[in-house]
């Protein structure tokens, strides 16, 4: 059984994304599509909200920012960005996204941007008849050194240069790696 949603992680997703300044135009219209999306749904932030749901990513780059690591993950067979469903635990998105990011790369001690860097909706199969992924996208940049550990979520983990990511990944993870370049 589901522990009792905390509605904090509701609040801080509407603080978060209302205080977010979209990159372009259409970023500024996904973000008004998630604001939307949680003012219709009390529930908009748990996995049990069948329309869709917001989740947290993680792009993690190494110390010195020229390789990214992702993971082959093993329901949708390609290469992504860490990261998941907000959990009862989670205070905040950031909070999410950290402990996804942690989990995901047996990483301790990333530094998680201050707040996120992309947005993207994406159809998944939480539930039968289909749900979206609101997914919030922050960055984070592992200790010198950090050696990645493989969760059970993945067929594969692996670093790779920012200049040289791997197939199958798609745009929407190369504009994530794209972005963190400019800004990080």
């Amino acid at each position: 059984m589901t522990a009792p949603p905390t509605p904090s992680v509701h609040a801080d997703a509407v603080r978060v994304l209302s205080a977010w300044t979209a990159p372009d135009a259409g970023q500024g219209r996904v973000r008004d599509a998630f604001l939307d999306h949680l003012a219709a749904h009390p529930d908009g932030t748990w996995r049990e909200c069948v329309p869709g749901h917001i989740t947290a990513s993680t792009l993690v780059l190494d110390a010195s920012r020229s390789h990214v690591l992702l993971t082959l993950h093993a329901k949708v067979k390609r290469w992504l960005q860490l990261g998941g469903h907000c959990e009862p635990g989670d205070a905040t998105l950031a909070d999410a996204a950290l402990r996804e990011a942690t989990e995901e790369s047996g990483i301790p001690g990333l530094v998680l941007s201050p707040g996120p860097l992309r947005l993207d909706r994406h159809l998944v199969r939480c539930h039968p008849e289909g749900s979206w992924h609101l997914d919030v996208q922050y960055v984070a940049v592992a200790p010198s050194g950090a050696r990645a550990e493989r969760s059970d979520e993945s067929d594969d983990l692996r670093w790779f240069s920012v200049d040289a990511l791997p197939e199958p990944t798609d745009d929407v993870v190369r504009a994530l790696v794209t972005a963190a370049r400019t800004t990080h």
